[in-house]
């Protein structure tokens, strides 16, 4: 585990909290070469006055599992020399990280471990396509960062209306689009997927990169079964899971429900 201190943070949109943490601790946090890399963060309870980095081990010998860290995953937006950025989804009061990242303020302790990761856009790939939810937008904003100038593809992102949209760095030829659920529920709709099927295989080499709601990566799934895409130029999965929180979300990927390749 590395613990780092808040640094700063920035509203993006009412919905998007950035997070940018660094402090004494940075030099311990070990990056990778992925676009989607991911960390685990550890909220304790403050009452129980645990110091970190945690032994989890430990701890579960001698506390109940109510008062264990509670742990949940995100993926990194950005890495500098001396600091790294975290986008939280805030929806109110709901959920641990969310208010977390809605109140942090300069001095405030995040732990986390990590990273990992499995994506980067393959130079060679003669198309990419991207799509996924609020959840997948910083894997999604970070792989547009590092490809080629001259790269071609197609980027579809689904969020709550037009005040949520932001501008993201791209080449010139991957076109933008912004799906809207408007009064729908995060994770009960088919948007990515009726778009992927509109679309079509484009032609060459395609790499695939599609995250998000579990449910609605099924239905990605479903839309590309006709791509006849290789493995290896695949990157499908749920990132959360509409009414789990996230250790039930965790526990289900060993379970039918949880399984979409």
């Amino acid at each position: 585990m590395v613990v780092l201190q808040v640094l700063g943070s920035e509203r993006l949109t009412d919905h998007l909290v950035r997070v940018w943490v660094g402090g004494p601790g940075f030099p311990e946090f070990r990056n990778n070469e992925f676009s989607d890399r991911y960390c685990k963060l550890h909220f304790a309870k403050p009452e129980l006055g645990l110091t970190p980095p945690y032994d989890l081990t430990e701890l579960r010998d001698r506390l109940a599992p109510g008062d264990l860290p509670v742990t949940r995953t995100y993926t990194i937006r950005e890495v500098r020399e001396d600091r790294l950025a975290i986008d939280f989804v805030v929806h109110g009061d709901s959920g641990i990280a969310g208010p977390w990242a809605a109140a942090a303020r300069p001095g405030d302790q995040l732990v986390l471990s990590g990273p990992g990761g499995g994506y980067l856009p393959d130079p060679a790939a003669d198309v990419h396509v991207l799509a996924g939810d609020e959840s997948a937008l910083p894997a999604i904003a970070a792989a547009l960062e590092v490809m080629a100038p001259d790269a071609r593809g197609s980027v579809f992102i689904e969020t709550f209306g037009p005040a949520d949209e932001l501008a993201l760095d791209r080449p010139v030829g991957v076109g933008l689009h912004w799906l809207h659920r408007d009064d729908a529920e995060a994770g009960t709709t088919t948007l990515l997927a009726d778009a992927l099927r509109e679309l079509g295989r484009p032609a060459g080499r395609v790499q695939v990169f599609a995250h998000g709601e579990r449910e609605s990566m099924k239905a990605v799934r479903d839309a590309l079964q006709s791509w006849d895409l290789s493995r290896g130029d695949l990157s499908l999965s749920g990132y959360w899971a509409n009414g789990r929180t996230e250790d039930r979300f965790q526990a289900e990927k060993r379970e039918p429900i949880g399984v979409i390749l």
